[in-house]
């Protein structure tokens, strides 16, 4: 019997590895059989075109690649790790939680199209990967909704300041700002389970984060 498949999503800075981690732990003490993963698996040998892409060297603007271009980087390396790394445990039932996962191709490639051709792109994204690459689709996508702006500072900190260290998605508020837009755009169609993440201008509590995620899951 199959396991699950739970992706924690958002825009950079928005926390996903800290909550992925905080999920991860809550599930442990129920005494649940689960594996936490990470995408991009930037050790893998598979992730050397998408490395390539988010160093710049296909281009300094994220739109210098095409999203169906840029998309099959990402695939691949979620292919890889699905078929060497996780997908025997998920096979056999246990529970993945996934920090980034295709929902992350949805987001940052449909910014970089019309409005007008963002559904046709995701029928396209999620027939590729689930379809014809046969990866599994997510159980439930949990979305870290933030102000780019707000990101932006956490980013900023995480680099302590040194703009250099960015990859071409992070450095360029613009692109994260179309974004959130398809992320929210992608949330109510998808209907992904969305956790408001800013209350007043700033960022909630890491545990206030945590205990409505586990909350709204049901688990």
């Amino acid at each position: 019997m199959k396991g699950k498949l739970i992706v924690v999503e958002g825009l950079d800075g928005s926390g996903k590895a800290t909550q992925a981690a905080k999920l991860y732990e809550a599930l442990i003490e129920r005494g649940m059989n689960v594996r936490k993963v990470s995408f991009p698996n930037y050790g893998s040998e598979a992730s050397g075109p998408l490395r390539m892409y988010l160093a710049g060297d296909f281009g300094t603007s994220p739109d210098a690649v095409n999203p169906y271009a840029a998309s099959s980087f990402f695939a691949v390396d979620r292919f890889a790790a699905y078929k060497s790394d996780w997908g025997e445990m998920y096979e056999n039932g246990g529970v993945i939680i996934a920090d980034r996962y295709t929902t992350s191709n949805a987001i940052h490639q449909c910014s970089k199209l019309p409005e007008e051709q963002w559904d046709s792109f995701l029928e396209w994204l999620f027939s590729y990967e689930y379809e014809l690459m046969g990866i599994p689709a997510p159980d439930s996508v949990i979305y870290l909704r933030v102000d780019p702006d707000v990101s932006q500072e956490l980013l900023d900190k995480r680099y302590d300041h040194h703009s250099e260290k960015k990859d071409i998605h992070e450095r360029d508020l613009g692109y994260l700002k179309r974004s959130r837009r398809a992320a929210d755009y992608c949330a109510k169609k998808l209907g992904w389970l969305t956790i408001e993440c800013i209350s007043g201008g700033k960022m909630r509590t890491i545990e206030e984060i945590a205990s409505e995620i586990t909350e709204k899951l049901s688990i």
